[in-house]
């Protein structure tokens, strides 16, 4: 990488080392092997063109390029990455695999590398991202693994994270494109959002904009279903203010919020809050042992300035009249109270 570009990247958070006990996890629950490449070789790119969109306009990614003789073996390790989280390890599908273009994101805090592997037989394609491995990041990713009901696909070795392709429409553009399509009921979108809000806000995780999830399309007999799911992990349990955790108070995610206000009363919207948390509770109570493993491994670990862990403790125990996020010196144990409280504790009390 250029000195050029290290002049243009803009870190707007620090990445947290992933700790010896959490490495330990990482293995255990097969979230951690040996890859045939990391992040760091990726950094040596000799060029770059902007990339745009099917409308011309810059997406703000740019095509890299690689010395001549470099270039195969990156390729055929970048295939070989593809087979272990596609396929648990090398396969006969990587002859007919080829690696089309590897993209780099200036901006944002994990500087990704998009990765389009494509299938020579029928041009179908997907996606891998290769990012520096951050601790709160991974622990975003296991949580949303653990708590959402998607499954979450990545592996890390080291300093290096690989996740595969969340599709879906981005938020972002949804709200532009899709938002007012006839077919497409607002009280179903509007639910959605509710569900989504609450499940960020039980787990911390944090800077939900539109542009950090995608929304999931599926037809259902005569109606639409939705569904939204994050795609950005950069912010869980990093934050130290509690409406960071709330999707709601983003103005990116007005147009929901108004949606919200005009399809729902509140009754119905306290009702779509429990029957998240009632979810969220079932996931709690079937993952209890790996959760626990994950708290134990995480416990002692740096996920945030402890300033932050300060300010985000006397806004929650303010919030829910609960001193015992005062006593909290880490994010895992703020996350701990937090899932008890909001959906333990707050489901059951009466």
């Amino acid at each position: 990488m250029s000195e050029e570009y290290q002049n243009r990247i803009s870190r707007k958070k620090d990445v947290y080392p992933v700790s010896k006990s959490f490495k330990k996890y990482l293995k255990r629950y097969g979230r951690e092997i040996q890859l045939p490449i990391s992040y760091e070789s990726l950094t040596h790119f000799e060029g770059t063109m902007p990339c745009y969109n099917k409308k011309g306009q810059d997406t703000l990614w740019e095509t890299v390029f690689y010395h001549h003789s470099l270039t195969p073996e990156i390729y055929q390790s970048l295939i070989r990455v593809y087979s272990l989280i596609k396929a648990a390890g090398p396969n006969q599908a990587e002859d007919h695999l080829h690696v089309e273009k590897i993209d780099f994101c200036v901006f944002g805090n994990s500087q990704p590398f998009r990765v389009k592997v494509v299938n020579s037989y029928n041009d179908v394609y997907s996606y891998l991202y290769i990012k520096k491995a951050d601790a709160s990041r991974i622990l975003g990713l296991e949580l949303e693994h653990l708590l959402s009901p998607y499954y979450i696909n990545y592996l890390v070795d080291n300093d290096t994270l690989i996740e595969e392709h969340i599709a879906g429409v981005p938020g972002d553009m949804f709200i532009e494109e899709f938002l007012n399509h006839p077919d497409f009921n607002p009280i179903r979108i509007a639910k959605e959002f509710v569900k989504f809000n609450e499940r960020c806000f039980a787990r911390l995780l944090g800077d939900m904009r539109s542009y950090n999830f995608v929304f999931d399309i599926t037809q259902d007999f005569d109606d639409v279903q939705f569904c939204i799911r994050a795609i950005d992990f950069d912010q869980q349990s990093y934050e130290g203010r509690k409406n960071f955790y709330l999707p709601q108070f983003f103005k990116e995610n007005r147009v929901f919020v108004e949606m919200v206000q005009r399809h729902l009363n509140a009754e119905v919207i306290e009702q779509y809050r429990q029957e998240e948390r009632a979810q969220l509770f079932k996931r709690i109570k079937a993952q209890r042992h790996r959760l626990r493993d994950l708290k134990d491994s995480v416990d002692q670990d740096i996920l945030a300035p402890p300033a932050k862990i300060k300010q985000l403790t006397k806004e929650l125990a303010q919030y829910f009249g609960n001193e015992k996020f005062l006593h909290c010196h880490s994010m895992a144990e703020v996350l701990r109270i937090q899932l008890r409280e909001l959906v333990v504790t707050h489901l059951y009390k009466k």
